[in-house]
């Protein structure tokens, strides 16, 4: 069977909402509810099917979230039914629904227009409660979309950060997770920087990669961000193939050390990242670090990474080994709310995604899809916000695909 494709312009459609509501329920004792938003499409033969989530916001009965985007894609016509549902969060996964309402884009316009407010029922449908939803912005835009940015010269920039601390085991028995095997088999950290270099190096023009190791102790001293190439004491290496290689010999010239800290190696491809918006928006970055302990600096890195979410970066982070990696699940930000600096300061998007590969190897998804399957998504909406757009006009000359066929 032969399946032919074709994008419409009607695709490309969205609306960009910015939802309110007043008097929720309080369904907390000791504070007030953390209330977030969950948007689903219904589908008669599948019931709701989820499209979009707010962010939540803390202890609010009135709360006002972030500007949200659904495109045509997601939301079909603009009369399809939609199910809006306001959710407690509770940190344990069992959200607390508050009330739900059927709407449609055309209902939510009206209300936009209108000025006026829908009525929540409760989880039932029969009641109606004293909530109320407004919507205080409705915008129809055009959705580039990634490969419309690919395609128009904007690049993906990759870097490596990699954990030489003691905890992985001295390389040279077979037991240690930086052990080369003479048989050729790569070990952990080899599987994941061969996995996922192989699919951005397509999206690098130069394919120069910085290239970082952490937590060794380098000349006598321990180094939490220490180039890998040091036949040229170059943070950049050529290619995959540097890469490993740096990798490689760097195992042999340094000692492995501790503690575990992503603070540094996160603000220099920060610091890399920043520095290109001098010349051009066209850039960037991701930051693949690839880790088999628990952080002595979790606050640090916290901070370093709500300091890089202004920044056309992403970080994505392998776990290796059988670690307690908690902690990184909390970088990941994926339980709705985003990090929360030391300062008090909201990331202004999530920017981090986390893999541990033992719950991933053998599965029918591999490391690099799971690793990649937000990267998209947060490289559009670093573009979006800030109003960049692809350079030309998506033409019909071939651009790569994502991720790159096998």
């Amino acid at each position: 069977m032969t399946v032919h494709a074709e994008e419409s312009d009607s695709s490309r459609m969205a609306v960009e909402m910015t939802l309110r509501c007043v008097n929720l329920e309080n369904k907390d004792v000791f504070s007030k509810s953390d209330p977030f938003l969950r948007i689903s499409k219904l589908v008669e033969t599948a019931g709701p099917i989820p499209i979009c989530k707010t962010e939540v916001v803390p202890d609010n009965l009135n709360p006002v979230w972030r500007p949200i985007t659904l495109t045509s894609q997601q939301y079909g016509s603009k009369d399809n039914p939609l199910l809006v549902e306001c959710f407690d969060f509770n940190s344990s996964g069992d959200h607390e629904l508050i009330g739900a309402f059927q709407t449609t884009i055309t209902q939510l316009e009206n209300l936009y227009t209108s000025k006026s407010a829908a009525i929540f029922y409760n989880h039932k449908g029969q009641r109606k409660m004293k909530e109320q939803l407004f919507v205080d912005k409705f915008q129809e835009t055009v959705q580039h979309t990634f490969l419309d940015y690919i395609s128009s010269g904007f690049e993906l920039n990759f870097m490596v950060a990699i954990d030489f601390t003691a905890s992985n085991g001295d390389p040279r028995v077979p037991q240690s997770l930086h052990y080369i095997d003479p048989s050729g088999r790569p070990n952990s950290y080899q599987q994941a920087m061969l996995g996922v270099g192989e699919v951005l190096q397509f999206y690098d023009n130069d394919r120069r990669f910085p290239t970082w190791g952490f937590g060794a102790r380098v000349h006598g001293y321990v180094s939490h961000c220490f180039n890998l190439n040091t036949a040229t004491n170059d943070s950049e290496v050529v290619g995959v193939e540097g890469i490993m290689s740096a990798y490689t010999s760097s195992l042999y010239s340094v000692s492995l050390a501790g503690p575990t800290m992503f603070g540094p190696v996160i603000n220099k491809a920060a610091d890399i990242a920043s520095q290109s918006l001098q010349y051009s928006n066209n850039k960037y970055f991701v930051l693949l670090i690839i880790t088999d302990g628990v952080l002595t600096d979790i606050q640090e890195t916290k901070d370093c990474i709500v300091r890089a979410s202004d920044l056309p970066l992403s970080i994505l982070i392998v776990g290796v080994g059988n670690a307690d990696f908690k902690q990184m699940e909390i970088l990941d930000a994926d339980n709705g709310k985003r990090l929360e600096s030391s300062t008090g300061r909201i990331a202004t998007r999530d920017i981090v995604q986390f893999v541990p590969m033992r719950e991933v190897q053998g599965g029918e998804i591999s490391v690099v899809q799971s690793l990649l399957e937000e990267l998209p998504g947060q490289f559009l909406q670093y573009m979006r916000t800030r109003g960049i757009k692809p350079q030309r006009a998506p033409g019909l000359a071939s651009a790569p695909v994502y991720p790159p066929q096998q």
